[in-house]
């Protein structure tokens, strides 16, 4: 299994939800509603769930070794930190755009 893209659909500054992200495993499968989430020490991120009849979130997708989540977290985290730099860039250099 090939995680062969990436989407950072959305990132937030305000709370615990930190970004919104879909990924795309072996060019045929679409994961969407992925979040990066501000835990009491670190990023982690969280797969996309639903809330049972009991009022417990079950996650509808999830890996089943401890090896392909921390490779999904990782290659996740580090798409969402670039995308922050992206956009850090792009709006100093908007900044400091040359009047004429």
């Amino acid at each position: 299994m090939e995680i062969t893209e990436i989407k950072v659909r959305k990132l937030i500054s305000d709370g615990k939800l930190r970004g919104i992200i879909s990924v795309t495993v072996d060019g045929v499968l679409a994961i969407h509603d992925i979040k990066v989430v501000q835990g009491e020490e670190r990023l982690f991120v969280a797969m996309p769930s639903r809330r049972d009849d009991s009022g417990m979130f079950r996650d509808i997708v999830h890996p089943i070794t401890s090896e392909t989540r921390e490779s999904i977290e990782q290659q996740i985290l580090s798409a969402y930190r670039m995308e922050l730099d992206r956009q850090s860039a792009e709006s100093i250099s908007e900044g400091h755009q040359t009047i004429q």
